[in-house]
């Protein structure tokens, strides 16, 4: 596929997982990917190595910041931390929704005063629900964790693929983040709960990270390419 070819809809349903070490590296990764990706995710690795320094990088390649640190402590923390991390320009940011409504609302207050404080559009809070790599968890748990991340009024969710349809039914006002994203072929690796593009597409997922599908290819972008078509045959 020609990267001028990308469908944009498909584009915008992509983040990019750059989970390494070294920002050189995941600078690279970035530039290669920016055709088939709309959102960078940066996570704690590259974020324990680099700091806010990550963060700007990508904003300058042009991508939307999912800045994915899974914030969990008492409400006071959270909120303070979240008014650093709302003026750095990203646009996403994950918060456990098991710290509970408190500290899920600290984390929505904090990231808009930072970001209004910066003149920048507040980022949205995403609630990770049940991690990806977890088997199995109970319905009730997945409700009640819903439940958190509406009462506190987040933007969307982190969620695995199987999970959609509940989070559909009972808060289809959140964006859904999708993880543990593998195409037909490629090892599950740490991922309990994996989902091929096409099905989690279908089943109503909002962004769809992908990371190791392409980032571990010998063939990244054609990797990047085959995953595109695939979310644009099913949006």
């Amino acid at each position: 596929m020609n990267p001028n070819d990308v469908d944009n809809n498909a584009r915008s349903r992509l983040a990019l997982a750059l989970d390494v070490d070294d920002l050189v590296e995941a600078g690279r990764l970035g530039r290669k990917m920016l055709p088939w990706f709309s959102v960078a995710k940066v996570g704690l690795e590259l974020f324990s190595a680099s700091g806010p320094e990550a963060v700007g990088a990508f904003v300058d390649q042009g991508y939307e910041v999912f800045l994915d640190l899974k914030l969990h402590d008492i409400p006071t923390t959270v909120g303070k931390a979240s008014r650093v991390l709302g003026s750095l320009g990203v646009s996403y940011v994950t918060v456990h929704s098991s710290g509970g409504v408190d500290m899920l609302a600290a984390a929505v207050d904090g990231l808009n005063e930072g970001a209004s404080a910066a003149g920048l559009i507040p980022p949205m809070v995403l609630a990770v629900t049940v991690l990806t790599s977890d088997l199995e968890a109970p319905e009730s748990l997945l409700q009640e964790r819903l439940g958190y991340a509406i009462e506190a009024d987040c933007g969307g969710v982190v969620c695995a693929a199987s999970d959609l349809q509940k989070v559909s039914s009972t808060a289809p006002e959140l964006l859904s983040v999708v993880p543990g994203i593998r195409p037909e072929g490629v090892a599950a690796n740490d991922q309990g709960r994996p989902a091929t593009p096409r099905e989690a597409i279908k089943e109503g997922a909002g962004l769809l990270v992908i990371g190791r599908a392409v980032t571990s290819s010998s063939e990244p972008e054609k990797a990047a390419a085959r995953i595109a078509a695939e979310v644009a045959d099913a949006i």
